[in-house]
């Protein structure tokens, strides 16, 4: 007899986990998180989950350590619950950007994340367009990597694109590019750009591939302070690009991003919603926010079912 599916979630982004539930179907299960006086944080699964094919939604976004510490706590209580699988659904990884040691004496935090979740009881991590794929070699429990090209693309299909160009903001998306170009048939153009410090600065001093009169579209995993896409949209129209869009997979929007956003050269900012961004975007007329729930559901459902996830690749 095939085991029941439940699906939890954290406080991160019950909005997305909801509507996940709405795709598959499905109540959220119940939950509760108390933090007491002295900060500590206690989470109490409400319901059977004996012998249950479990999937917990968290996403990172602020405050991103103690969302990390809820899912810990979180799953371990699931499994001490008898759940037959725990399977830790992450849209935006926690320290998704510390996948290296780059400097010296630091952490690579997120190896370390991956072996909390294992240790925490994780049987398996559903993940979302990693910052780099080699982080899924972190892990020593199985995992599976979606890319949100597929719901980015049939986007911007809709748009005319008989002028348009795909553009890396620097030579690293160069190759994930590629997913969107093959699916669009669309030329790429690659921005060669120099990060001068920890100040999220970018310079751009090069292009390589050819803007001038085209639309371009500027392809990324994410976008943070917004100042590497800026800079890059700025070059662009110095090269004679005619527009600049963005489509990006993770819309952070930390610090500065809605006010660059807004006064920035760009058509349009096309965002996912991996992290809760909707606020930010009803303040903002050129952001517009697409939903990964599809996806994460029909993943959902494949994994519970024994089914191929690469399909949706």
């Amino acid at each position: 007899m095939q085991k029941r599916i439940k699906v939890f979630a954290g406080r991160s982004h019950r909005t997305l986990a909801q509507a996940i539930c709405a795709q598959l179907d499905l109540p959220l299960g119940a939950s509760d998180v108390v933090k007491f006086s002295n900060d500590n944080l206690m989470v109490k699964i409400g319901e059977n989950v004996r012998e249950c094919d479990v999937f917990y939604v968290q996403t990172s976004c602020p405050p991103v350590d103690e969302h990390l510490v809820e899912t810990l706590i979180a799953i371990d209580a699931l499994k001490n619950a008898s759940a037959a699988r725990v399977t830790a659904v992450l849209p935006y990884f926690p320290y998704v950007r510390s996948d290296k040691k780059d400097r010296p004496r630091i952490s690579i935090t997120a190896r370390l994340v991956a072996d909390l979740l294992a240790t925490a009881g994780a049987d398996r991590v559903l993940m979302m367009d990693l910052h780099s794929p080699q982080i899924q070699g972190f892990f020593r429990i199985p995992t599976d990597h979606l890319v949100a090209a597929p719901i980015l693309c049939d986007y911007l299909n809709t748009w005319d694109l008989s002028n348009a160009v795909l553009v890396a903001g620097d030579a690293g998306e160069a190759k994930e590019l590629g997913r969107f170009a093959n699916r669009l048939h669309l030329p790429m153009a690659v921005v060669d750009k120099r990060r001068l410090g920890d100040d999220d600065k970018a310079v751009a001093t090069n292009l390589i591939g050819h803007v001038d009169g085209m639309d371009a579209i500027i392809v990324d995993d994410e976008m943070a302070t917004g100042g590497t896409v800026v800079e890059a949209a700025r070059f662009l129209l110095e090269r004679g690009a005619r527009s600049v869009s963005v489509a990006v997979t993770h819309g952070v929007l930390s610090g500065p991003a809605l006010e660059r956003i807004a006064n920035g050269p760009f058509r349009e900012v096309v965002v996912t919603d991996t992290v809760p961004v909707q606020a930010k975007a009803s303040a903002c007329s050129k952001i517009r926010v697409l939903s990964v729930a599809p996806l994460l559901a029909m993943a959902i459902r494949r994994i519970h079912d024994g089914d191929s996830v690469s399909d949706l690749f």
